[in-house]
């Protein structure tokens, strides 16, 4: 079969040239390094700096303000986790109660689906009984990213025309813009799982009750907390027809002013209104930190957030998806004059980039590889001492990485700093294959007897060492075969390597069998 496939891409130089172009274009589309060919697209492996090593789980995120951390655990935790611990495929449940938050974190087997677990998790928080947690509390299901999900940090600052920091936004205003304008348009961007605001004070109405006067008045905090709740209310009522057109009727309630809550009305007593403004004051002010917690940057508070890639994305393209959006919505920020005449805008500014470290780390491998193909090419005219047979021996080694790019796109392995090492690891045994090869045609081409072809003094050649050359690369696969079998974190570090080399040393062994083929003049 071996021999059959030599012979049709020797006597086939058309269809070899166009595999040959095919798979160089194919690989260039598919590299992750940055290369701009304008006339090809790009759609490049998912690229990050280091493999992410962490486990396949699951977070279940519960919130009971207020309540103490034992509180939390006898009624939220445990009954969680006792539920959570019949989800096939779950290897362990591990939690933390803390003062009004619960984190539960589901570990399943490294077999198991990423949202195929997230669909079983969801469906037992839906199937719990309504008695089984207090009232009001609901459990939420984490987004869909890991531990290395964190790509892209920014703060929110104001700064002059000229970019330089100006200042005079509060953090209570920076943290209202981040929440209703700069997070919604970013989580928008593709590849993007949530964005997390943190620092600043989130804005909200505070009712300060005067306990004298509502004692006074016999008035309880369930009343004043149900007159607040009915006041904030729209009602919506029947139609009303005048004039052969109906005209629909509906009561405007929601709070706009502190004004608002100050009217509304907690009971009345012979005819007579108590409303809010009589037994406490209404004022706007920042909610307490809480869980929300506070940005430091350079000694100062800040308010910012944090980006989070998606499970399974390409972080660096989502990272790219994210700064578009911030250049789309840069212009629309609000920005206000300052006592001393400077114009402060609003301005995103961020403060880490993993781009940064994963155009480094590629750079790195690229700048090595590069260099390590080079030197390979030169000891390879030097000891071969033939041009020809040396340009074509080197021709193998591009190409051969081009199409273990294009293997990594479609078997879902990343290029990182691990998985591309494994390319250049395979550079040594890929070279020797090459040279034992020609070696070999250039020495029946010496004993080849007058007349004969050159098509036939090739295939003779390759057939003859094609069978060793095939247990040399099937022997040095196997040597990886431990690595294969390696699980968890272990796996996922080292797994990559093994894959991309064995990429490398298949693809080298039969593009050594297509590319080989030259006209006798080549050879001469």
């Amino acid at each position: 079969m071996l021999n059959k496939l030599i012979k049709f891409f020797l006597e086939n130089k058309l269809v070899t040239m166009l595999l040959l172009i095919l798979f160089v274009g194919w690989g260039i589309v598919t590299a992750p390094f940055n290369w701009q060919i304008t006339f090809l697209p790009r759609d490049p492996v998912p690229v990050d700096a280091i493999p992410d090593i962490g486990e396949n789980q699951q977070i279940v995120f519960t919130e009971w303000m207020g309540r103490s951390p034992q509180d939390v655990e006898d009624q939220i935790t445990y009954p969680l986790t006792t539920s959570l611990l019949g989800l096939p495929g779950v290897k362990s449940v591990r939690s933390t109660s803390m003062f009004g938050l619960s984190f539960i974190a589901i570990i399943f087997d490294e077999n198991v689906e990423y949202y195929w677990s997230r669909t079983r998790v969801l469906e037992k928080l839906n199937s719990l009984s309504a008695d089984m947690l207090p009232v009001g509390v609901s459990p939420t299901l984490g987004p869909d990213a890991t531990a290395l999900g964190q790509v892209f940090w920014y703060t929110l600052e104001g700064r002059d025309l000229k970019g330089n920091p100006a200042g005079g936004w509060d953090p209570h205003e920076l943290r209202t813009i981040q929440d209703y304008y700069v997070r919604y348009t970013l989580t928008s961007a593709e590849g993007v799982s949530e964005v997390a605001s943190i620092g600043g004070f989130v804005k909200e109405y505070q009712v300060d009750l005067d306990p004298v006067a509502m004692k006074a008045h016999n008035v309880s905090m369930m009343k004043v907390m149900e007159a607040i709740r009915q006041s904030n209310l729209d009602i919506g009522a029947n139609t009303v027809e005048l004039n052969l057109a109906e005209y629909y009727v509906r009561g405007l309630g929601y709070v706009k002013t502190t004004r608002d809550i100050e009217q509304a009305v907690v009971k009345v007593t012979d005819n007579i209104p108590l409303r809010i403004q009589d037994i406490a004051k209404v004022n706007i002010g920042p909610a307490l930190r809480g869980h929300s917690g506070l940005l430091d940057k350079g000694g100062a508070e800040a308010v910012g957030g944090v980006v989070v890639a998606r499970y399974g994305d390409n972080p660096l393209k989502t990272i790219q998806n994210v700064k578009d959006k911030i250049k789309e919505i840069s212009p629309g920020l609000p920005s206000k004059t300052l006592a001393d005449g400077t114009e402060s805008k609003v301005t995103i500014v961020p403060f880490y980039d993993r781009t940064e470290l994963i155009y480094e780390t590629l750079g790195t491998l690229n700048k090595a590889i590069s260099l390590q193909i080079l030197i390979t090419i030169i000891v390879i005219i030097i000891m071969v001492f033939h041009l020809r047979a040396s340009l074509m021996i080197s021709a193998l080694l591009p190409l051969a990485v081009l199409m273990c790019f294009i293997m990594m796109k479609y078997l879902n392995v990343d290029a990182n700093i691990v998985a591309l090492s494994g390319i250049a690891i395979a550079i040594g045994t890929m070279v020797d294959l090459g040279i034992i090869l020609s070696e070999n045609i250039l020495r029946h081409n010496d004993e080849a007897p007058p007349g004969q072809t050159m098509l036939t003094t090739v295939y003779n050649a390759s057939t003859e060492v094609s069978s060793a050359i095939l247990t040399a690369v099937s022997t040095t696969i196997v040597s990886f075969l431990p690595v294969f079998t390696l699980q968890a974190a272990e796996g996922k570090l080292f797994g990559p390597l093994a894959f991309t080399k064995t990429f490398a040393l298949e693809l080298q062994q039969k593009n050594g069998h297509t590319v080989k083929f030259k006209p006798p003049s080549s050879w001469l």
